[in-house]
Order: structure tokens, then sequence, then C-alpha cells
């Protein structure tokens, strides 16, 4: 008996569980990105993760680009620099862009709402995933803008030493109004070149460092 082909109007399957995305971290946990579970990664895998994911599309007049992690370190001594900070606030500084860590993936800031919400929704998810990993209750409306404003900062400064724009365009282009640094907060602290990206390993290192000590102090 002759079996009659496939029709392409004939339904999909219905699905039988909802979607997931698993990925498998560097010690060998699960983690799914759509529903994520804060046990399901370790420090080390975040702190590899943030230093294997680039910033500026990759884009650097330096050898190497620079990572998410070593930004993160920049922000939170940008944000020390202005006073004395929490444990909880200096927390929420390194992992304000821990999501990015899990995902591998730093869309530069046009494109992300382009991506939709449903991207949006993702990260979301594992930015409170991060936090509720780590006990930190989210920003203030006041910490948050004090954030905004250390992270602008880099961002500016960055732009001109690492990514190679020009203050011009920092201003026109990027529309950030923040006169960029000249001295890189990271020097006093790591020594090193001014604003030299920094190789994984290290990044990795120097972040999960960071991380490990202020959950240590508190």
């Amino acid at each position: 008996m002759a079996l009659s082909a496939p029709s392409y109007d004939d339904p999909m399957p219905l699905q039988t569980h909802p979607p997931r995305a698993w990925i498998r971290q560097p010690s060998g946990s699960h983690l799914d990105l759509i529903n994520p579970d804060p046990g399901d990664f370790e420090d080390s895998d975040l702190a590899l993760g943030l230093a294997r994911t680039f910033r500026w599309g990759g884009h650097s007049i330096w050898p190497l680009p620079l990572s998410v992690a070593q930004h993160s370190l920049t922000v939170l001594h940008l944000r020390r620099q202005c006073g004395e900070l929490s444990v909880r606030v200096q927390l929420l500084e390194l992992l304000h862009d821990a999501e990015e860590g899990l995902v591998g993936f730093d869309p530069i800031s046009p494109l992300k709402p382009i991506l939709g919400e449903a991207f949006a929704l993702v990260m979301q998810r594992l930015q409170a995933a991060v936090l509720k990993r780590y006990g930190v209750e989210n920003w203030s409306a006041e910490e948050h803008r004090a954030h905004k404003t250390a992270d602008l900062l880099a961002a500016a400064s960055e732009a001109v030493h690492v990514a190679g724009w020009s203050l011009a365009e920092v201003r026109q282009v990027l529309d950030i109004a923040l006169v960029p640094l000249q001295c890189d907060p990271l020097v006093e602290v790591y020594g090193g070149t001014p604003w030299e990206p920094w190789p994984v390993d290290l990044a990795a290192t120097r972040f999960l460092g960071a991380l490990q000590g202020l959950l240590q102090e508190r």
C-alpha cells in the first residue's frame, strides 16, 4: 500500500513542554536561558562568561576587545570614588550587566529595541536570577540614577580610549553629554596600561576576586 505524501497544510505537532534554551556552563552546570534557575550557574561561570562577552560589538583600537567583566569593574570603582557604598550597592554595580555574561551577548544599545520585548524579557529573567542567587535587593530610584551616571561615564570614556570614537562623535552620534575621563580608574587598583583591555583569563580572575571579596565582606 502506497503512503501518501505529507501535506504542507498539516498542522505542526503541538509542543509538549515550554520552550527551553539550555547551555552548558564551564562548571558543567546546565542553565535554561528562558527560565533560569539561580542555582544553575557558579560564580566562576558568571566571571568567565562576562570576560568572554565583549562591549562595542567587539571593536577595539587595541589588540584585544573590552570585556563586560572589565567594564563592570570600571563602573564599580567609579562609584566607589564618589563616596562610601554599602556592600549591597557595590554588588549591584559589579553585577549590573551580569545577564550578558550568562547569555554571552552584549548588543550595542541601538540594537536592543530592534531585538524586541521577548529578548528584553529573557534578559530581565536572567538578571533577576542573578540578584536572587546573591540575595541582593534591586536598586532604589536614587541608587539607579547614580549608577546610570557612572555607567554612561564609563561608556563615554571607553568609546574614546577603547573603541576609537572622537569626542565630537561621543556627543553627536552616541548622544552622551558627559566628558570622557582621561584617567583609567582601574590603573590605581590593578596597575597596567590605562584603558588597555585585559585578556579573558585576567578579566575573569579579577571579576571573580571582586565578587567573592564582596560576598565575604557581607
